[in-house]
């Protein structure tokens, strides 16, 4: 891939990084260099790492990792992994790893690939991926100190180191899912608000959390897959291995976490299912007083009124009859009264076993 092919998939959003311990012990890194210069610089390395970021990992991973010597490896099937991948080729090792991105309610799980060759290994990923930046800063230290007897040792204790950043900077954000959980369960409190609004965000919230929960379980899958050093480009070393293990470990505690988020939204729903049920039976409880109260109040006007009809079918002489409007207004009296004296006391006696019960 010629010199202009490389800057048209390079991405300019993040500087490229190629850090390479030398035969005799020294370190070297250098940085923002096209992809022909780092790997001139690691052919006689004992281990080396690049990073290497690009603008579409679609159309530009299988260019770049040509480029880099990667032939063996079946770049559109690494591509093709839900959310993760592992590709073994004996002398070249493909891995996808998902980087969560949170913001809000917004969730994107963006692909992180590290390939592994001979001497070096080398992350590639899109320029919203910045998580692998504070390694590129302790990267020279991190291969002096690194005790390791072999170059199988070395790429592993890289590898577990890049999978622990990775890692660590998933975990951060079950922090913010978390927050907005509190912040949900503190608006469910509040009347005035519409629920609505409230039972959306937390279906939100939900799925954010779902696919969270499958970005760590591929993960997982990834890890303990290297775990038992079944790969040539591998360390045998167990007590190696058995870092990449804490890491399954560290991932298994994290997915409890989420899980424990996802009862406690799904019980905020439930909240709110019986808040709604609550209201609907009180509004029936006002409807059924409203009718109960009609129904009294019906029943005492139907005295005077059956009164009124009796005497209208009489052939009274009206004139005459002075009693007639009085005895109308003293047994709608009489009606009411009995009337409001029954409706009182069923509502004594309602309220006296409220309070029994409460006792």
């Amino acid at each position: 891939m010629d010199n202009t092919v490389a800057k048209a998939v390079q991405s300019t959003k993040q500087p490229n990084v190629c850090v390479w311990l030398k035969p005799d012990g020294q370190v070297d890194r250098q940085v923002d260099r096209s992809l022909e210069e780092h790997i001139a610089c690691i052919q006689s390395a004992s281990v080396a790492w690049i990073d290497y970021t690009i603008n579409d990992m679609d159309k530009d991973l299988e260019k770049v990792a040509a480029m880099a010597g990667f032939t063996q490896l079946p770049i559109q099937k690494l591509l093709s992994g839900f959310l993760s991948s592992y590709e073994d080729a004996d002398t070249e090792l493909g891995i996808m790893m998902p980087a969560i991105i949170v913001t809000g309610f917004e969730i994107k799980v963006r692909p992180v690939i590290i390939l592994i060759k001979n001497n070096f290994l080398m992350t590639i990923h899109e320029g919203d991926v910045n998580r692998i930046m504070k390694f590129a800063r302790y990267a020279p230290t991190f291969l002096k100190k690194a005790k390791a007897d072999n170059r199988a040792d070395r790429l592993t204790l890289i590898l577990e180191r890049i999978l622990d950043e990775n890692n660590d900077r998933n975990f951060e954000y079950l922090r913010e899912i978390e927050k907005h959980g509190d912040d949900i369960s503190k608006r469910l409190i509040d009347e005035d608000l519409d629920k609505k609004i409230v039972a959306r965000e937390i279906y939100e919230m939900k799925h954010v959390l779902i696919i969270y929960l499958n970005a760590l379980w591929a993960s997982k899958d990834v890890i303990d897959s290297l775990r038992y050093g079944d790969a040539d480009l591998i360390t045998d070393d167990e007590k190696l291995l058995g870092r990449i293990g804490i890491l399954s470990d560290n991932i298994d505690r994290h997915i409890e976490l989420s899980e424990q988020m996802s009862n406690v939204l799904a019980s905020g729903l439930e909240v709110m299912q019986s808040i709604y049920n609550n209201r609907l039976q009180t509004m029936n409880n006002r409807f059924a007083i409203v009718t109960a109260y009609l129904t009294v109040f019906g029943t005492a006007f139907l005295w005077p009124n059956t009164i009124a009809t009796v005497v209208s079918s009489v052939p009274w002489d009206m004139s005459e009859a002075w009693w007639y409007i009085p005895f109308l207004i003293i047994s709608t009296i009489i009606a009411t009264g009995i009337s409001f004296l029954w409706v009182w006391r069923m509502w004594y006696y309602t309220q006296d076993d409220t309070l029994k019960k409460k006792r």
